[in-house]
């Protein structure tokens, strides 16, 4: 299948996906990662997924749909393989052992959603941000990462100055450093305690269902 994709370098806050439009191409993030955003109004968002190098995106396809509700932003720059639409449905009606995978990857996909619905729902904001910057480096492989607060308080769905309050509690711990945009993990033990459990929940539907992730 690798055959069928092509090479692609990811730009940080690209849009690679709107929606409601045709998906016309489907990516596999190899050393980025991209955020899915759910929009709730005119004015309001929140991100509900991330899909880093452990999926793809571009499950409607694999549904037999081909638009989805989510914003597709890249917030990890870097290479990826993107397939034409029309290649990769050609590939899963044929591939039993693709469709297989795809059906495994879905449904640990459908898990990270309604994980995300219940954190936003019953989590405070603190515990909130610490598991976004646990899933944020397991996807980009490193400690320092790049992003504001106001990316931040986009991406969780609450005022920028709970973000602030939120991320300063971090820091006082020990757990984290910010300076300038940059944040660095610190302490992954330390923010994995304070993250609250759907961090854990979302590792564990995903080495259960698809193997072990990247330890880290």
């Amino acid at each position: 299948m690798q055959d069928g994709c092509e090479s692609v370098l990811l730009g940080y806050g690209e849009v690679v996906y709107v929606p409601g439009h045709p998906i016309e191409q489907v990516h596999f993030p190899t050393a980025s990662f991209i955020s899915l955003i759910m929009p709730v109004d005119d004015a309001a968002c929140i991100e509900v997924g991330m899909v880093g190098r452990e999926g793809m995106f571009g499950i409607p396809l694999a549904l037999g749909v081909d638009v989805s509700p989510v914003r597709a932003v890249v917030q990890g720059a870097g290479p990826a393989l993107r397939m034409e639409a029309a290649r990769f449905r050609s590939e899963l009606a044929r591939s039993q052992p693709l469709r297989h995978a795809m059906g495994r990857y879905t449904f640990v996909h459908l898990n990270q959603l309604a994980q995300a619905a219940a954190c936003t729902r019953f989590h405070v904001v603190e515990a909130r941000l610490a598991r976004w910057l646990l899933m944020t480096q397991d996807r980009a492989q490193e400690d320092t990462f790049h992003v504001t607060h106001e990316f931040l308080a986009f991406m969780l769905g609450v005022r920028r100055v709970g973000v602030t309050k939120a991320a300063s509690a971090l820091q006082r711990r020990g757990l984290i450093g910010y300076s300038r945009g940059d944040v660095t993990v610190l302490d992954r033990r330390g923010l994995k305690v304070a993250s609250c459990s759907c961090y854990k929940a979302d590792r564990d539907a995903h080495d259960r269902v698809l193997g072990p992730a990247v330890a880290r």
